[in-house]
């Protein structure tokens, strides 16, 4: 068999940074360490943290243990939890991707210049939740995943004020192509809608790589956290080219009939560590 790893894979800057200052303050620290929801989308890292005595607690609650360490973790979170967390004299550590910082940060200063906002993503991820948190003073802020939510919120916007000022962010994960649809969707009602450049370049060029892996291999194993969007995204490109994709969180998941193939493709989300890419890599080659 002949594996072929795609050119750019394994942890992101934004997730490595917040991996290490977790590690570092779990050395460093006397009292106990949080992180607030789970650092990063990868089972495997999380474990480890977990090995390192970094405990994971839910998103607004406070610890009851004093003194306490809170990791906010790579997606961010909504800026009133973290007053709160402060307030409770928690010794807070920013582990937000700095991408994605700053987009809450402009999602902030559009909210307070008077603009009605729209943010391009999944509801339910922690980095739009938080995301929102930063648009609250906004007069209008809607989140939407597709096109027909896109058109449906911003006609909603139109009946209200047709002359709104209007800017779009997205979640750092998404594509470039489902942010520019979403963008023309609402431009439909507000054309001179501002559209900010937040989507991460290192999502990007993972996507750019698994493309040109495509033209190199029958089929192809995506290495990742099943929670991770960007990993998600990555087995989409695979299912829509036709060819057979998985999605594996370790070699011990590789299914039976991946073995079979003459030439499989390796990619792996930005939360994946290189020591699960190496292992699975090694499970397929070790297996003739």
């Amino acid at each position: 068999m002949k594996v072929v790893k795609a050119q750019v894979l394994g942890f992101c800057m934004g997730v490595r940074r917040a991996v290490d200052l977790a590690l570092a303050e779990a050395q460093a620290a006397e009292g106990v360490v949080y992180t607030l929801g789970p650092l990063i989308h990868n089972p495997k890292v999380l474990d480890e943290l977990k090995a390192a005595g970094v405990r994971q607690l839910a998103e607004g609650a406070l610890p009851d243990n004093t003194p306490a360490s809170v990791i906010i973790r790579a997606h961010g979170i909504d800026p009133k939890i973290e007053k709160d967390l402060r307030d409770g004299n928690m010794h807070i550590i920013d582990a937000t991707c700095p991408k994605v910082k700053a987009n809450q940060l402009k999602a902030e200063e559009l909210s307070y210049a008077g603009y009605c906002l729209f943010l391009a993503g999944e509801a339910e991820h922690a980095e739009i939740r938080g995301l929102t948190g930063y648009a609250e003073g906004a007069s209008f802020c809607a989140v939407v995943g597709n096109t027909n939510q896109a058109k449906k919120e911003a006609f909603a916007l139109f009946k209200l004020n047709e002359n709104a000022k209007t800017a779009l962010l997205g979640q750092t994960t998404i594509t470039q192509e489902e942010y520019l649809d979403i963008a023309n969707a609402v431009k439909m009602f507000f054309p001179n809608l501002e559209v900010e450049q937040t989507i991460c370049t290192a999502a990007n060029e993972r996507r750019q790589a698994l493309c040109e892996l495509l033209t190199e291999v029958e089929a192809v194993i995506i290495a990742g956290g099943e929670e991770s969007a960007n990993t998600r995204r990555l087995l989409t490109i695979v299912q829509e080219s036709g060819k057979p994709s998985v999605l594996v969180e370790d070699a011990a998941s590789i299914p039976k009939d991946f073995f079979a193939f003459s030439a499989v493709g390796l990619c792996a989300g930005a939360s994946t560590p290189d020591s699960v890419v190496e292992e699975i890599e090694k499970k397929l080659l070790d297996f003739f």
